[in-house]
Parts: structure tokens; sequence; C-alpha cells
């Protein structure tokens, strides 16, 4: 059984390491994509403070379409090159988005979400999966830190994927 205990950090980097060896034990021997997206997208949720979404967005071929996520309902399909998330699927470039009011095209799911943090997810034969995006209901939650962080994490979620 995985047990999520409150933990306090010195730091933010220490706190995305010890969130990279939890996912890591987490996703450990299960290629199921779906039920990996749906614990590691509950592990982010409930471990980082102020953010108030955490998902995925899957890509079918087309565009990117909702996967797991923790948090309240979202758009369902996003094309690639719009808003925060189409952007990164399209760039392949994680998108940091202090204040998501001053992206120009963002897609508003919760008016609530004041940042955003986009990361493409690429296969190791470089076809695009889709993106991990987390938001915030404030301004400049996110920064270079997190960047890392949540690259780190990703990482160890495309390690773990099936075929």
């Amino acid at each position: 059984m995985f047990e999520l205990k409150p933990h306090t950090y010195a730091s933010k980097r220490e706190h995305y390491d010890d969130l990279v060896s939890q996912a890591r034990g987490l996703l450990a021997g299960e290629r199921d994509l779906i039920a990996n997206a749906a614990n590691f997208s509950a592990l982010v949720y409930h471990s980082l403070p102020d953010i108030n979404w955490a998902g995925f967005y899957l890509y079918d071929g087309n565009e990117l379409v909702v996967g797991p996520f923790q948090g309240k309902p979202a758009c369902i399909r996003i094309a690639l090159g719009r808003g925060v998330c189409g952007t990164a699927a399209q760039t392949r470039e994680i998108q940091l988005v202090a204040d998501v009011n001053a992206f120009d095209g963002h897609i508003a799911c919760d008016a609530a979400s004041q940042s955003e943090i986009v990361v493409p997810l690429v296969r190791p034969d470089g076809r695009l999966l889709g993106v991990w995006d987390v938001d915030s209901p404030h301004t400049r939650r996110f920064d270079e830190d997190d960047r890392a962080g949540m690259q780190a994490l990703c990482a160890v979620f495309i390690e773990n994927l099936g075929d």
C-alpha cells in the first residue's frame, strides 16, 4: 500500500526530489498508461501546495484529449498550438506561465487558474504522448525550481510507459 504522508521540506528542490522518489515507487512495475497517469496526478495534486489542477492531456494523433487528472472538470479537447497546453505540445518545450491572463490565446477551463506550467511528454522514440499540465490559483506560483522538478517527475512517468 502506498501512503502519502505530510512532510515539511527545507526547499522546493528537496520537495521535488522526494516526489520523484515517491513517483518511482508508485509507478514501479506498472506499465498501464491510464493507471500510472491517474496515480501520478493524484500524487502531485495532493503533495504540492497552491495548485488547483494537475493532470494529463493525451495526444490522439490529431489533438490533445483530457486524460486522468485531479481538480475541477476540464476542457476536453485542445488543438495543437492552442492555449498553453497546445503550445507545449506543438513546440515540445515546457511552458511556464506566471500569469495566464497575459498569455495570448489562453484557454480558461477554470477561471480560478492564474498561473500554469505544462511539460510536453515525448516517448523515447520521439512520438508525442501528450502534456502534463498543472495550474495554480495564484499568479507567479511556478518558477525554475518547478520547471526542473516537473521535468524530473515527467521523466519518471515516461520511463514507466508500456509500449
